[in-house]
């Protein structure tokens, strides 16, 4: 593919390092001159020198034969003025990254139809999402955010005294909104329907909006409901903390967020509702210990510095917390770390620029259609709905959907739900599905204007 990147600061030039690897043709675009004559000596791309706002400066990075225009930069300005104008010059999928700030008014302003960006998307939240992910649903293999937020996926093993054993999905009391889109059993996955039967040691993925869904996949699991709330202490109070805390407040736990800045403190305290503040440096043992941090039952380390952040959790880890968490940068750092850490007491490691890297990667693709996730002999895929598709303007059931498809999620402007059989379908909106292989065509037949 002929990709575009705008921005080379530490994720825009792991992206550029990591597509160049893979063949892609990459023209990559940087303000800073200095930086870009080093770029130019060390990596397998065209470098230029230049704005990504400006005209001349996409047309000499060959815009009109981008495949995927991806803005990068560290600028809300730059990056969605470059994407919007990328997309009137006719370049069919860009994707904008954003200050979370940004993203947190989604729902009051939809930027992406605004500047005709097909994505948008911050960073600091997807090393946030993949930090929470431990703790929402610890015991979950799988868990992955769709439209917006609003949506998720668990996937879960059905436990021998669970209340789901031997029923029909007809007969299963799922929550409203709540859908079961995949069985694997003994080794083998299929897309269900309402008469197939959950049997134990089902592994099964399930979507729903995040509150309704961690209830239904312990019932699921044959889990008993725990009164006490879990108990998670974030180490820094900077766009990773506070995106984390925002995300866990949603959940039964309690949170404390140790930071050193007092002003930071102070504006946390006036955004996070139910998390406590705690004006202090997590890499000294004896402020711990003073906050009986020892009976956490997670320790999340999100500061911008590597080493202060794997020291700190070295120290939660001792003074008896089980499950450690951290942010890494560097991607090489966080992948070695996560494959031993757990000798020492750290359970994974996160690096942003790698969390990005995966985001993108589903949009290096030329199909009509985005796969979200890869399963064995099914995908979840996202599309929008044709305004000329034989599925628009008619409600779920009365289109004949080929066996092998379930729909999980819709997305309509800032609106996002799990469809039922009397929602009507609209050109234009984004419809997420579980299809599996054989399916596709003609799943896509009915979507396609």
């Amino acid at each position: 593919m002929n990709i575009i990147i705008v921005g080379a600061g530490e994720i825009g030039r792991h992206l550029a390092s990591c597509l160049a690897q893979e063949a892609h043709r990459i023209s990559l675009i940087e303000a800073d001159k200095a930086l870009a004559e080093e770029l130019e000596a060390i990596l397998d791309a065209k470098v230029i020198h230049g704005d990504g706002a400006s005209v001349s400066d996409l047309a000499d990075a060959d815009v009109g034969e981008c495949d995927l225009f991806l803005a990068m930069s560290s600028s809300n300005t730059t990056n969605t003025m470059a994407a919007s104008m990328a997309k009137a010059m006719g370049v069919s999928k860009v994707v904008s990254r954003v200050h979370p700030s940004l993203q947190r008014e989604e729902w009051l302003f939809d930027f992406r139809g605004h500047f005709g960006i097909d994505h948008i998307f911050s960073s600091e939240r997807l090393a946030a999402i993949e930090l929470a992910k431990f703790v929402r649903n610890p015991d979950s293999l799988v868990v992955e955010e769709l439209a917006r937020g609003r949506i998720e996926l668990q996937q879960v093993r059905v436990g021998g005294s669970s209340k789901a054993v031997g029923k029909t999905l007809r007969d299963l009391d799922a929550p409203e909104g709540v859908r079961v889109a995949l069985i694997s059993r003994a080794d083998k996955s299929y897309v269900p329907t309402a008469s197939s039967t959950i049997e134990e040691d089902d592994l099964v993925s399930i979507f729903g909006e995040p509150r309704k869904l961690r209830g239904f996949a312990s019932e699921l699991q044959g889990k008993r409901k725990s009164s006490e709330k879990l108990k998670v202490v974030i180490f820094g109070g900077n766009e990773y903390g506070f995106s984390l805390a925002q995300m866990l407040e949603s959940i039964d736990c309690t949170v404390r967020v140790f930071e050193r800045d007092p002003q930071i403190c102070m504006g946390l305290a006036g955004r996070l509702t139910n998390a406590t503040i705690i004006n202090g440096d997590a890499t000294v043992v004896a402020e711990l210990e003073e906050e009986q941090i020892g009976d956490a039952d997670f320790f999340i380390s999100t500061s911008t510095d590597d080493e202060d952040n794997v020291m700190s959790c070295l120290q939660a880890h001792t003074l008896g917390v089980k499950n450690c968490l951290t942010i890494i940068h560097r991607a090489d750092y966080a992948a070695a770390i996560s494959a031993s850490g757990h000798h020492f007491g750290i359970r994974a490691a996160i690096s942003p620029r790698e969390a990005t890297r995966r985001e993108i990667q589903r949009f290096i693709t030329t199909a009509a259609y985005t796969i979200l996730k890869k399963f064995e002999t099914v995908d979840l895929v996202e599309l929008r709905v044709g305004k000329g598709s034989i599925a628009a303007g008619h409600m779920v059931k009365e289109i004949q959907w080929p066996p092998g498809v379930v729909l999980v999620g819709k997305l309509r402007g800032l609106h996002a739900e799990v469809p039922g059989p009397d929602e009507v379908l609209l050109g234009g909106d984004h419809l997420y599905a579980m299809v599996s292989k054989e399916a596709k065509k003609a799943f896509l037949k009915l979507l396609e204007a």
